[in-house]
C-alpha cells in the first residue's frame, strides 16, 4: 500500500499532524517540516527527496550490520511464520529465546551466564535497577537502594532511567526519583583542567568513592556507567579510570553495572566495551546492535553472583514484560550475531576505526576550530572548540555543534552533535571507500562552520 499511495501523499503534513517525536521540539519541527527516510542500503540511507545520505551514526548507533540485511529479514518471516509470538510468563519459553540466552552467555565476560529479555535499552536498566534493589532485598538488606550514576550519562528515558542519567535537561523538565546521585564523569578534555588524562582517571574514578562514603556503602545498590558515555559526547575513560571503579565497587560491596546499549555488539572492537576496558560487572544492559535495530530487543545479562541469588532465595520475581523473549526478535538476534560472527565485524572494527580517526586526523588535525579526534573502534568523537590550545569552549555551548550537524546533513552525512562536539557510529560494514566519503563530507561541514563563526576562533 504504501508503494501504491507514496506519489500523492504529504508524508511531511501528515507527520505533522498526528506524529509525535521523541526528544523534539515540535513546533520548531513543524516550522522546518520533516524529513522522510523512505529506504536504506548499506551505510546510506535515501529520503523522500532522492537524497543520498551516508549514516554515520548506524540510526541510533545500533545498525552494526547494515541496512538491507536480507538474511535478518527472513530469520524474521520464517519465524512470524512458525510462532509468532507467545509470552515467556506462566512456565513457557520458546525455541529463540533460549538459543539465544545461551549465545549471549557464551560470549559475554566470565561469569555472565544468565539473561533477562526485554525490548529497548531503557527497558534493561530499569530491569538492572529493579534487579540490584531487590538482589539486596533478598538478602537482608533493604536500605541499600541508592545508585550512583554520572554526569553526562545517558541510561534511557524511563523514569528509573533517566533519574539514574546525568541529563540535567530530562531532570529539569521531568524531575527525577529520589536515592538517585551524580559524579563527575571522565570526560578529561571538558573536565581534567591541567591533570594529564591518567592522573585524571584516577581523580574522577575517586570522586565515586567520595560519594559512596558520603552516602554510606551499606545505602547503596549499585554504581552505573557506560564503558564509554555515548550520547554525553563520546566520553572514553583514561585507562587508569576503570580499573579504579572496579576495586571501589569490589571493597564497598556495591554492584557495577556496565551499561553497554551502544558499546554491546562489537562497537568498540571487541564483543563488549567490558572486554575492552576490563570491566567486572554484575551486569551488563544490552541493546541496539543485538538486533543491528531490525527489531526491537534488549537483553540485561545477569553474572552468577546476581542470578544465584534472586534464582535461590527471592522467590517470584514480579517484574517482566509482554515482549520478554519475543520468538521472532530473538531469531532476528540470532541471525544478526551470525553475520557479526561470519563477517568478522567485531574484529574489523578496531582497524577501520584506527583508519577513520587516521583520515580525520589527516583531514582535520591541524584545523583551529579542531581541539580533539579520539575514538574507540567505531565510535568517536571530534571536539570543536574556541581555543584549541586551552580546550575552551564556545560562549554558547552547543550553538556550533548545530550548525555543524545541519551542514553535514546538506552535505549528505548524519552525525551527532552533543554540546559542540561531533558524534560519529557508523554500521561495523563500512568499507574504505566509504570512510573516504566520510571523512570528506565531514571536512567540508566543518570548513562551511569555521566560515560562519570563526571571528569566535582563536587562531
Amino acid at each position: 500500500m504504501l508503494d501504491i499511495i507514496n506519489d500523492t501523499v504529504d508524508w511531511q503534513g501528515l507527520d505533522a499532524a498526528h506524529h509525535l517525536h521523541p526528544f523534539t521540539d515540535h513546533k520548531d519541527l513543524h516550522a522546518r517540516r520533516v524529513r522522510v527516510i523512505t529506504e536504506a542500503q548499506g551505510v546510506f540511507l535515501r529520503d523522500g527527496d532522492g537524497n543520498e545520505i551516508l549514516d554515520g551514526m548506524a540510526g541510533l548507533w545500533c545498525v552494526a550490520a547494515g541496512y538491507g540485511r536480507k538474511e535478518l529479514v527472513d530469520a524474521a518471516a520464517a519465524q512470524m511464520t512458525k510462532l509468532p509470538y507467545y509470552n515467556t510468563f506462566f512456565k513457557t519459553t520458546n525455541q529463540p529465546a533460549v538459543l539465544l540466552a545461551q549465545r549471549l552467555a557464551q560470549l559475554a565476560p566470565d561469569g555472565i551466564n544468565h539473561v533477562f529479555f526485554a525490548c529497548s535499552g531503557s527497558e534493561a536498566v530499569d530491569s538492572a535497577l529493579r534487579t540490584a534493589r531487590v538482589y539486596w532485598q533478598t538478602l537482608g538488606k533493604p536500605n541499600k537502594k541508592h545508585v550512583i550514576g554520572r554526569e553526562y550519562g545517558y541510561h534511557g528515558s524511563t523514569t528509573l532511567g533517566a533519574s539514574a542519567g546525568g541529563m540535567e535537561d530530562m531532570h529539569r523538565q521531568a524531575g527525577d526519583m529520589p536515592n538517585f546521585h551524580h559524579v563527575l564523569p571522565p570526560y578529561w578534555y571538558g573536565k581534567g583542567g591541567q591533570m594529564s588524562p591518567e592522573e585524571f582517571g584516577v581523580y574522577a574514578a575517586l570522586e565515586v568513592e567520595k560519594k559512596i562514603l558520603e552516602l554510606g556503602a551499606d545505602n547503596i545498590a549499585a554504581f552505573i556507567g557506560e564503558p564509554i558515555q555515548g550520547s554525553g559526547g563520546v566520553l572514553i575513560p583514561p585507562e587508569t579510570y576503570w580499573p579504579e571503579i572496579n576495586r571501589i565497587c569490589k571493597e564497598h560491596d556495591i554492584l557495577l553495572i556496565a551499561d553497554e546499549v551502544i558499546t554491546g555488539y562489537g562497537r568498540t572492537g571487541k564483543w563488549f566495551g567490558s572486554d575492552y576496558f576490563g570491566i567486572k560487572p554484575d551486569m551488563i544492559t544490552t541493546a541496539k546492535g543485538l538486533t543491528s535495530g531490525y527489531i526491537p530487543l534488549s537483553a540485561l545479562l545477569v553474572h552468577d553472583r546476581v542470578a544465584e541469588v534472586m534464582i535461590n532465595q527471592t522467590g517470584e520475581y514480579y517484574h517482566g514484560f509482554t515482549y520478554s523473549g519475543h520468538p521472532v526478535s530473538c531469531a532476528v538476534a540470532l541471525a544478526n550475531l551470525d553475520i557479526l560472527e561470519n563477517e568478522k565485524l567485531v574484529e574489523t572494527a578496531g582497524p577501520k576505526g584506527e583508519l577513520l580517526r587516521r583520515k580525520m586526523i589527516e583531514a582535520l588535525g591541524d584545523h583551529p576550530m579542531v581541539g580533539e579526534i579520539r575514538g574507540v573502534g567505531l565510535i568517536g568523537a571530534i571536539e570543536l572548540t574556541a581555543d584549541r590550545r586551552t580546550r575552551k569552549p564556545f560562549g554558547k555551548v552547543g550553538s556550533v555543534g548545530t550548525i555543524c550537524r545541519d551542514f553535514c546533513i546538506e552535505n549528505g552525512l548524519i552525525m551527532r552533535a552533543t554540546r559542540d562536539t561531533m558524534l560519529f557510529s557508523p554500521p561495523l560494514t563500512i568499507s574504505e571507500a566509504e570512510i573516504d566519503i566520510l571523512v570528506a563530507r565531514f571536512k567540508k561541514s566543518v570548513g562551511q562552520t569555521y566560515d560562519k563563526v570563526k571571528d569566535e576562533v582563536a587562531l
